[in-house]
Formats: C-alpha cells, sequence, structure tokens
C-alpha cells in the first residue's frame, strides 16, 4: 500500500464528513479495498458509515463492514448483529455477524449466543460455540456445551470433544517418541488377530501395509466379500488400538476382478479402497490424503484387447495402472507439532527428508516381482512412505508382511520393524530378505523370528514386569 494510501484512510477514520463522503461516491469494488485496509479503529470513529454499509447490496461489503464494526466491541450493536444473523441472505454476513457478537467478551451477550446453538448452518452454532468458550468455566455454560457432544456435525464434536474432554494421566504409559523393546525387529508367524492381542496400546509409530486381496491369489481366499470386509475391520480396529496417538496409518489398496465363471456371466470388480475407507472412518481414522501409485502400462493385466478390436461404446475397459495409497491419522485433538515435539531435536533434524522429492500425489513407481510372493511392494515406495511417516528410531508395523519388503526398508532408513505373517514360506522369504544387503544403522536390532505362542510368551512376562 502506498504512504499516501495509508494517511489518507488513517484521515478518514478520523474524520465523519470525509468518511461519509468516501462511501457515497465510490464503487463496491473500491468499498471492499477500503474496508479490507481500514485496520484498527480509533475510539471517536463514526460507526454510522458502516452501519449504512450494512445495508449494501454486495455480500462482500456487508461482510467486511460486520467485519470491521466488531472491531469496536460495541454492545448497542447487537441488535443490528442479530437482525442480519436472522435476516441476511448472505452466510459469511450471518457468520460474521454472530462471531461479532461473540468478541464482544460480555456476559449480556450469552442468552444470544446460546439461541444460535441449534442453528441448521453448522458454521454459525460453531460460531456460537466460540462465543461461548470464553465463558466455559461458568458452570451452566459448561453444561449447555457438553450437551453438543452428539451435535450431528463432526467438527462441533471434535471441538466440543477437546474442549472438555478429560486429559490422560497414565503415568505408566510409554513415552511418544519410544516403543516396547519386545516388538523392536520382531517378525510373528501367526495369524495376525491372535498376536496383535498381545500388543499393548499406542506401541507403534507408523503401520504400513496392503492387505490381501479379495480372492485374487490362492493366500487370500474368503467365503464373500463381506467376511472378507469384516476381517479387515476386526485387524484395522486393531491397529487403531495399538498406534499412538495422532499417528500414521498408511494403506495401499485397488479394485479388484474376480473372472467370470462362463461366457454367459458377467466378471464382477470390487472396489475395496473405497468400501474400506468409509468402515476406517466410522472407528475413528481419519482421512488424510489420497496418494496415487502409478505403474507402467506393460506391468499390468491387459484389459483393453477386445475394446481395441471392436471399439463399441459401453464396452470399453481401461488398463489398471494405479493403486491407491490412502493416508489415515489415528484421530487426537493435538495438531501434528504436538507429535513432532515428543522427539530430540536432534532426532528431528536427522530425519528431515533431504534432496528431492515427490511434491505431488502422482507417485510414479515400477512394481517388483519376487520369486515366492506374487504381489511385493517395492522398496522405493515403503522408503517414500517411512520417511514421510516417521522418525528414525520407530517402530514400523506392517500386519501382512509377505516377503519383509517394510522390514527392509525400516532397516535400512534406521528405524525398527514389526511383522506379522501368516504364511510359513512367505516367513522364510522374509528371513532371505532380511538378511541380504541390509546397511548396519545405529538402532540396528537383529531380526527375531517368533511363533505366535512365543511372542505371546513374551508379551505376557513384558507386561508383569511393569
Amino acid at each position: 500500500m502506498l504512504k499516501n494510501e495509508i494517511m489518507e484512510i488513517d484521515e478518514m477514520k478520523s474524520d465523519s464528513k470525509k468518511l461519509n463522503e468516501f462511501i457515497k461516491n465510490n464503487s463496491n469494488g473500491t468499498l471492499i479495498n477500503f474496508l479490507n485496509r481500514l485496520g484498527k479503529l480509533p475510539k471517536n470513529f463514526d460507526k454510522d458509515s458502516l452501519i449504512l454499509l450494512t445495508k449494501n447490496e454486495s455480500d462482500k461489503v456487508r461482510y467486511l463492514a460486520i467485519k470491521n464494526l466488531a472491531k469496536l466491541s460495541d454492545f448497542s450493536l447487537i441488535d443490528l448483529y442479530i437482525n442480519k444473523i436472522e435476516n441476511d441472505s448472505s452466510s459469511n454476513v450471518r457468520r460474521e455477524s454472530v462471531s461479532a457478537i461473540g468478541r464482544l467478551r460480555n456476559k449480556n451477550s450469552i442468552p444470544f449466543l446460546k439461541r444460535f446453538l441449534d442453528d441448521s448452518d453448522p458454521e454459525i452454532a460453531m460460531q456460537a460455540i466460540r462465543g461461548l468458550l470464553v465463558f466455559k468455566d461458568d458452570n451452566e455454560i459448561k453444561m449447555v456445551l457438553k450437551k453438543l457432544e452428539d451435535h450431528p456435525n463432526e467438527i462441533i464434536r471434535q471441538v466440543i470433544h477437546k474442549e472438555f474432554k478429560e486429559e490422560d494421566s497414565d503415568e505408566n504409559k510409554i513415552p511418544h517418541s519410544q516403543s516396547p523393546n519386545l516388538m523392536k525387529n520382531v517378525v510373528a508367524h501367526g495369524d495376525v488377530l491372535d498376536i496383535m492381542k498381545n500388543v499393548p496400546d499406542e506401541s507403534i509409530h507408523l503401520t504400513f501395509t496392503s492387505p490381501p486381496y479379495y480372492n485374487a491369489r490362492d493366500y487370500s481366499i474368503y467365503r464373500s466379500y463381506d467376511d472378507y470386509l469384516q476381517f479387515l475391520e476386526q485387524t484395522f480396529k486393531e491397529v487403531y488400538r495399538i498406534t499412538k496417538e495422532g499417528r500414521f496409518f498408511i494403506l495401499n489398496t485397488s479394485p479388484i476382478i474376480i473372472p467370470r465363471v462362463s461366457r454367459s456371466h458377467s466378471s464382477k470388480r470390487y472396489p475395496i479402497p473405497y468400501d474400506l475407507h468409509s468402515i476406517l472412518v466410522k472407528m475413528g481414522w481419519e482421512f488424510i490424503d489420497d496418494i496415487v501409485w502409478v505403474k507402467s502400462e506393460a506391468s499390468v493385466k491387459n484389459r483393453n484387447a477386445g475394446f481395441l478390436q471392436h471399439r463399441k461404446p459401453l464396452a470399453y475397459k481401461p488398463n489398471a495402472r494405479s493403486e491407491c495409497v490412502m493416508v489415515y491419522r489415528k484421530k487426537t485433538d493435538k495438531l501434528i507439532d504436538w507429535n513432532i515435539k515428543q522427539y530430540d531435536k536432534k532426532i528431528v533434524e536427522k530425519s528431515k527428508i533431504k534432496g528431492s522429492y515427490e511434491t505431488s500425489n502422482i507417485w510414479n513407481i515400477e512394481t517388483t516381482f519376487d520369486k515366492t510372493h506374487s504381489a511385493v511392494f517395492p522398496k522405493e515406495l515403503c522408503d517414500r512412505v517411512i520417511r514421510f511417516y516417521s522418525f528414525i528410531g520407530d517402530l514400523i508395523f506392517d500386519p501382512f508382511a509377505g516377503s519383509g519388503t517394510v522390514g527392509k526398508s525400516a532397516l535400512g532408513l534406521n528405524r525398527y520393524f514389526f511383522l506379522t505373517e501368516i504364511k510359513k514360506e512367505y516367513i522364510d522369504r522374509i528371513k532371505e530378505n532380511l538378511g541380504s544387503n541390509i546397511v548396519l544403522t545405529e538402532n540396528y536390532k537383529k531380526p527375531t523370528f517368533l511363533s505366535m505362542k512365543d511372542f505371546a510368551s513374551l508379551a505376557k512376562n513384558d507386561n508383569n514386569s511393569n
């Protein structure tokens, strides 16, 4: 802003005649620019000029007029604000009017704020809540607000929960940056649900996994699609329990096709990531990001051959080159900064992502083939996920370990791993993978392979020693 413009605005703030003349003779565009630059208002400011603008035809002008009037903290304006909330056609004007009442910080405004807690616009209700939270030490106000714990809007529920939740006072809780020694660099052989029953709450910093595809391979046969989803729901509920507050769960899945029984029947395509998403959100995972892993077309099954020949509408089937890498975070009232501050500054510095990195959610990574497992993670994919979503020394979990690429990546990146796998042949393959080309880092601990029974016994003894 030019110096003479600042001087002119400052002059108008103290000269009501000049201010009214300016408002009368300028377009809405100029008025919007002026109102955005008005800044702090003096005690002798002529509020009538702004009150006049609250009747302007422009939603933006009315909104900015209310926003500037709120700076005056003038309780005599409350009737104007109420009128705007009840009658203005603009949602932004209505919301700013509620905010203006809240900014009065006047106990006499409490009945008016309470009136708008039931507004059909959740942002109106949210502004009323913000205004009432100033008085939350008042038992009556506290009771009014706590009734909103079951509000239909999820953001309002989250705010009320954060404001009134009881802090966890468990002194025996393991520090956020640490994890149980009994799980560090351990591969447990057995059913993942049985194994996780023996894992303490909030033990894991990051889970990265790709669940078995529904009836697409010989190691993932289920009686029905519902049974498959129920199994994954049980698994990911346990993953939620053992994940530390505010930490991440990264799920790699893709839709799957079950071939047709005969030429007189059609094949069936199951939207696994989309069906799982609603299940995960309901159990408490907060959706953060969707990353698209793109493979070369030569590496995927050709679904386009028939259409290539006849080109008939309705029969188009694109080659599926992408998989979904869905990013979720365990529900918490704390910001990411809180998680970061739980670590020593030296660990945070050493864990920083150096050099170039992928800035978009499209990750072009070639597939990897394994002599034992038919669907393995590329190590590059594991490396990216582990680097972006964990710190050095963290414990990384893969409940469906397969050939153990997550474990190998964790070792190379100076993290610990905890893997579970049910198939014996894959356990043998993990032993091969973890024994080859491993860089011995400062956190290196020789991998331990345990049966489900042995792991359960160790976990029990560990709990008894605490």
